[in-house]
């Protein structure tokens, strides 16, 4: 985490952050100025601590509080909006003997930072989310670690009950790393097609994919996890806009019914100039480009190479050999010609 504060209200409390900042150097402490010794490491206050943890609820990844769960609760109450948003929030009493992960567990990282601190300070870790207590799967965490997005998670909070209430949950994946299935609960089954998920006495589903997935029966049932598996080959002039680039990807994501979330990076030819659309289109949807030398790509073998690409650009391929090489994959969309100055194809990386 980048930003995280601790709040002390008492003696104890300062001295406990004191011994806290020489684990976590980059941490800052804070505590009134009623205590104050001078101490530089110490962030003094003079405002009501009320005041001082609604500031530092809104500007930090974690928080920790070094006083009762009770009053942390009360004062932290108004200004808590949602899993999403809101900071870690851990507890540390007075005597450190618990380190309570009190807001933000899973998605906020409260659980795994409380059973650090409790290492660090020879304390108890109390974590309270069912999926931990149960050593189970935490369903809105899942794959996390290897880049995965949850685009809808509205059943996120039902499949993730069902799991813990150990009820049958079938996963189908077809792309992403595996490492998370060695050791699945004995409620977990994963099946090698998506007909053959549908049709078992799964309660709820983990779809783990990089395909548009339509069928509303198991989408009603489903958390659909989008790992970054797609690398997209771009082959474009100086001058073409986002605006085309965007429209011709939608096509060939459409077409062969690809997933945008999924895509891990654009790739192209180095040009003299970069190319202002590709650009503006990786801001927007906030995916990472990645250029290749005329003389790297020239290697790639592709299915389609180009009398005319060769002559322009040095090489008889951008777009497939760029997705290639970039994806050390297969390509799942051979080029896409869109006249007169633009091509797409798109590689997916192998698990």
């Amino acid at each position: 985490m980048e930003k995280v504060s601790v709040l002390a209200i008492t003696k104890n409390g300062i001295q406990i952050g004191i011994n806290l900042k020489k684990q976590f150097p980059s941490w800052k402490i804070y505590a009134p100025s009623k205590f104050s010794d001078n101490n530089s490491e110490i962030q003094w206050y003079s405002e009501p601590s009320g005041n001082k943890i609604a500031e530092l609820f809104k500007t930090n990844d974690a928080l920790i509080c070094l006083f009762s769960l009770g009053a942390v609760i009360r004062l932290i109450a108004p200004h808590m909006k949602d899993k999403k948003s809101d900071p870690a929030v851990i507890v540390i009493d007075d005597k450190t003997n618990f380190v309570i992960s009190t807001l933000s567990g899973h998605l906020g990282g409260a659980n795994a930072l409380a059973e650090e601190i409790a290492e660090k300070l020879g304390a108890t870790p109390v974590i309270t989310t069912a999926a931990d207590v149960n050593k189970t799967i935490a369903v809105d965490l899942l794959g996390r670690e290897f880049g995965w997005k949850i685009v809808d998670d509205s059943n996120v909070t039902k499949i993730s009950a069902f799991m813990v209430n150990e009820e049958k949950i079938g996963v189908y994946q077809e792309v992403g790393n595996t490492e998370w299935r060695k050791k699945l609960p004995s409620n977990v089954t994963v099946f090698p097609t998506l007909d053959e998920l549908k049709n078992s006495k799964s309660k709820g589903f983990l779809i783990i994919s990089d395909k548009k997935i339509e069928d509303k029966d198991i989408l009603k049932n489903a958390v659909v996890y989008r790992p970054p598996s797609l690398v997209v080959g771009v082959g474009l002039h100086w001058d073409t806009s986002k605006e085309k680039i965007k429209e011709g990807l939608n096509q060939s994501l459409e077409k062969f019914a690809l997933d945008v979330n999924s895509i891990a990076k654009f790739v192209s030819i180095k040009k003299t100039q970069d190319v202002d659309g590709l650009i503006n289109l990786g801001k927007e949807l906030e995916i990472p480009i990645e250029y290749f030398e005329k003389e790297e790509l020239a290697t790639i073998e592709i299915p389609n190479p180009s009398k005319t690409v060769q002559a322009f650009e040095g090489t008889p391929s951008v777009s497939e050999a760029a997705a290639i090489k970039s994806s050390a994959g297969s390509l799942v969309v051979e080029k896409q010609k869109f006249p007169p100055d633009l091509t797409i194809a798109i590689a997916r990386i192998p698990n």
